[in-house]
């Protein structure tokens, strides 16, 4: 199939789920995700190989995550997505909202930190890397709220409703570019809310539920745009091929369902992760105490104790 130009030179027959949903490879992101199951693989092998225990939940969250990239890059999806809004807003959304968030929940950092051998004395290894990069002044920048949250507003705004979306979408390397930009979006927005891993940000529960709400009505507001406008907003889906049978502009106004409804699918994810997150470190918070009760005795009781005798005393 020709991406060359706008994509305009495909003939595809009109979209349907079992037809978007056939393999189609993309090299790059077929190569990249496989690469990516493999090192996560590896490292889950060697903790097992060493006796230690890594949580299977976590493995199941990332390779469905890895997965779903694969299922929107490479099946035919992505050949409809070049040509119809609709199916290039589900790749979108997909890839930005829901990818990242499984793929952190997997706690791949965490995981090759633990994996990872120790380089010896004065040496720099992969793991020093890692390290030297998780306390960078750079990865503390781009992680934070006051950058993320406009980087996820202006990869809606900034992309689809400037000339720059036409251009990325003119080249196969533009769109590529385009879906490593939105994973990658979506990986530094949602790390500093739901990360398991270690990151430069870590707020409490109740602020990153903030984090959270605060980019979500943007996107929700961003659909509704789509799914209001009377004209076509983007010229590469302007003049779609016959044998598709769509209408450009219903297609558009789909796109933008797709988009205020998916905005939905996230905040409910990340809402029950964040509530079950927030439940163990209270629990463990409530462990550590009773361990440290256990150790003085319950000194803090006591002392608590002697301080109501004392005003009981004093009032009397």
């Amino acid at each position: 199939m020709d991406h060359s130009g706008h994509g305009m030179t495909m003939d595809l027959p009109p979209f349907t789920l079992a037809r978007g949903l056939q393999w189609s490879t993309e090299p790059f992101f077929l190569t990249a995700c496989l690469l990516a199951l493999a090192l996560y693989g590896w490292g889950v092998l060697r903790l097992r190989r060493r006796g230690d225990a890594w949580p299977p939940g976590r493995t199941v969250a990332y390779v469905t995550g890895v997965l779903t990239v694969l299922l929107t890059m490479c099946t035919e999806l992505n050949d409809y997505g070049m040509v119809m809004f609709s199916v290039h807003m589900v790749q979108h959304m997909i890839i930005s909202m829901l990818s990242p968030i499984l793929i952190l929940l997997g706690a791949p950092v965490t995981l090759a930190l633990r994996a990872l051998p120790v380089a010896g004395r004065g040496r720099r290894g992969p793991r020093e890397l890692l390290l030297a990069l998780l306390h960078s002044r750079y990865l503390s920048v781009v992680t934070h709220p006051v950058f993320t949250i406009p980087l996820f507003i202006a990869s809606l705004y900034g992309l689809y409703f400037t000339p720059l979306f036409d251009f990325l979408m003119g080249s196969r390397v533009g769109h590529i570019g385009m879906m490593v930009h939105f994973l990658a979006v979506g990986v530094v927005f949602f790390w500093p809310i739901i990360g398991v891993d270690p990151g430069p940000h870590r707020p409490n529960h109740l602020m990153r539920m903030l984090e959270l709400f605060a980019g979500m009505p943007f996107h929700a507001f961003f659909g509704i745009a789509l799914m209001m406008a009377s004209t076509t907003m983007v010229r590469t889906f302007e003049n779609p091929s016959t044998s598709l049978g769509v209408d450009p502009l219903s297609d558009q106004n789909a796109a933008g369902g797709i988009a205020w409804a998916f905005s939905e699918v996230p905040s409910v994810l990340v809402l029950v992760a964040l509530v079950f997150q927030w439940y163990r470190s209270e629990q463990r918070y409530a462990r550590r105490s009773d361990r440290a009760a256990e150790r003085d005795g319950d000194r803090e009781l006591e002392a608590y104790n002697a301080y109501l005798a004392s005003l009981h005393a004093r009032s009397r």
